[in-house]
């Protein structure tokens, strides 16, 4: 039997740093709900998968190669794997 699960549940509070957390792992697909705090790490990834990337609430400044981008809630944005990209600012419980 599924059960119903909430995205918003449990959201932890944040005050530096990110929380990742899988939801769904299936074959070569995984989902992860990313919270972030008003001071997301400065780490830059570059991962071996590619990544799609969609704001549930609030707001971010993304750096992706040398671009910087601003996205808000409902934006999404596909990087390419091994592509160097960074979170550089987040609004208070950003998703």
């Amino acid at each position: 039997m599924n059960k119903a699960q909430n995205l918003f549940k449990n959201i932890p509070f944040l005050v530096e740093g990110e929380e990742f957390l899988e939801l769904l792992k299936c074959r070569n697909i995984a989902i992860e709900r990313i919270v972030s705090s008003e001071k997301p790490d400065n780490k830059i990834y570059k991962q071996l998968q590619d990544e799609w990337v969609i704001l549930i609430r609030g707001e971010a400044t993304l750096k992706i190669n040398d671009n910087v981008i601003n996205i808000k809630a409902g934006d999404y944005v596909f990087i390419q794997a091994q592509t160097p990209h960074q979170v550089l600012t987040t609004s208070n419980n950003c998703l």
